[in-house]
């Protein structure tokens, strides 16, 4: 069959005019923004370009690109063998209660004297020469006392927007969120007596990487993309402790979540990441992404009782609680995360909806497990200072191994250890400890971040609801929550029976 040149013209018209109808009618459909996840970087672009997709993120520590595509375009894709998986482009949000709990200021200005960082400070061990990451709200560096250290340079290196994709030294915070967790880790202020400073870590160096707006509110892309931007920098600016004040609820098993994959990423890289348990407490496994990740510190808040004493301190009622629905004991640590008086600018959005909290001009009391978490960011940097060999499994180990956990008169634990952990930490005891063997040792990270094999903690939950650990009775519970004061913090009395942070089983569906 032969055809005329009038009916070849023809026909290009009608094929034309059929493209160009789909690709309007295309162009039309409504679409939604997913994490296109696949065996590589280049075979994922090369097929979201092919089904017609926009790009928005690329994503080389977790091989995948961030994308709008319409219903369509989606069911396309999924139909392809090289794309291992599609996630929804979730929001998540920073763990923190906008204020004080209970109703009365009266914050906390001693956190570091209750974790012994002072102590550390008294030797010159202050942060220097390691740096802290914090993927926030940005960090106002108009702020002195954190932008510079103790003998008044510079040590805000750089700051990272992840949300424009680019480096934005101009950057400001106009939540307030981000400012105040950095000056409860890091601040240079001395305290009235002129002799402590206010911060963990007063003399460390400061990254300041932006992936949640002025609402305190992200996406998992920007997310994705600020961890993506850590772990290529880590290097340059010698990142050696990564804070993570934010929580989303959990959607899938730990390793299914590509917040989590970052995570785990940056986490063998040689980065310790410090994640908040989130606020979503007391009751039973509320623990937050990317807290549920069996590897990192997560850390849940405790309050000083609004006493000085160390004694009558108790477990805050907002703290989320373990175990994670894969079995992990989560926490692992507890930190003082009530009232915490850190630095934050009156024109910020926390600072205007809350300005009863301000107790002096930039001096605002908030409470959280984002701010128990940049406690333990700080003591990181202090025990990294004391030994700038230790990988992220020795510090986690040597933070669990002297912790304190809260005991009653009777010398039993005062809560479970699916809620404070193995206790309120000790930055003085941790960084001299010679215990480094006792974390994630039974776990092969590069085996799951690679989904080759993946692991169960030995948390259990019986018929009756309640609580334990595989193997034992003594830690059983039932999820409740008490607020009763006057507790015991002794050293080391997790200890007895260590196996149970480092066991991991391997994953069995429906274990």
């Amino acid at each position: 069959m032969t055809f005329s040149r009038k009916q070849a013209i023809l026909l290009i018209g009608i094929l034309s005019l059929i493209f160009t109808t789909v690709l309007w009618m295309t162009a039309k459909a409504p679409t939604q923004s997913f994490i296109v996840q696949g065996k590589d970087i280049q075979s994922v672009t090369r097929l979201i370009e092919r089904v017609g997709g926009q790009i928005t993120h690329t994503l080389p520590i977790i091989k995948a690109i961030g994308v709008n595509l319409t219903k369509q375009q989606r069911k396309t894709l999924q139909g392809y063998a090289n794309i291992r998986a599609i996630y929804q482009n979730r929001t998540i949000e920073n763990d923190d209660l906008k204020g004080d709990d209970s109703g009365d200021l009266n914050p906390d200005l001693n956190y570091a004297a209750r974790v012994e960082a002072d102590r550390l400070h008294d030797s010159n061990i202050n942060g220097s020469g390691i740096t802290i990451a914090f993927i926030d709200t940005g960090i106002d560096k108009k702020l002195k006392n954190i932008a510079e250290n103790i003998t008044s340079d510079i040590r805000l290196l750089v700051q990272f927007d992840a949300i424009k994709n680019e480096v934005d030294n101009a950057s400001s915070d106009q939540s307030g969120h981000g400012s105040h967790v950095a000056s409860i880790a890091t601040s240079s202020e001395r305290q009235k007596d002129e002799e402590n400073y206010t911060g963990i870590a007063p003399n460390a160096n400061i990254v300041s990487v932006k992936a949640f707006d002025d609402q305190g509110k992200g996406r998992y892309l920007d997310v994705i993309r600020a961890l993506d931007w850590v772990v290529s920098n880590k290097d340059t600016h010698n990142i050696r402790v990564l804070n993570l004040s934010f929580s989303a609820e959990p959607q899938s098993l730990y390793w299914d979540d590509p917040i989590n994959q970052a995570v785990m990423v940056a986490w063998q890289s040689g980065i310790v990441v410090v994640a908040s348990a989130g606020n979503r407490g007391p009751e039973a496994m509320t623990i937050g992404v990317p807290g549920n990740v069996p590897y990192i510190i997560t850390v849940g808040a405790m309050s000083n009782n609004k006493t000085s004493l160390i004694t009558d301190d108790i477990l805050t009622g907002f703290s989320s609680s373990g175990p994670t629905i894969e079995g992990f004991v989560k926490p692992e640590i507890v930190a003082p995360g009530s009232r915490l008086l850190g630095l934050m600018k009156e024109e910020t959005v926390i600072g205007k909806a809350h300005d009863d909290f301000f107790s002096s001009k930039n001096h605002f009391a908030m409470s959280g497990t984002s701010q128990a978490t940049a406690v333990v960011t700080g003591a990181i940097a202090l025990i990294l200072q004391q030994d700038p060999s230790l990988t992220p499994d020795m510090i986690k180990c040597k933070l669990m191994a002297t912790a304190q956990p809260a005991l009653s008169s009777e010398g039993k634990l005062a809560y479970s250890i699916f809620q404070q952990g193995a206790g309120m930490i000790n930055a003085y005891e941790a960084a001299y400890s010679t215990k480094t063997d006792c974390a994630n040792s039974m776990l092969d990270i590069e085996m799951d971040i690679q989904g080759e094999q993946h692991y169960a903690g030995p948390a259990r939950r019986d018929q009756a609801g309640n609580y334990y650990i595989e193997g034992t009775n003594e830690y059983t519970w039932d999820g409740g929550y008490a607020s009763e004061s006057g507790y015991m913090w002794r050293d080391g009395y997790m200890w007895r029976d260590g196996y149970m942070w480092r066991d991991g089983y391997m994953w069995r569906d429906g274990y």
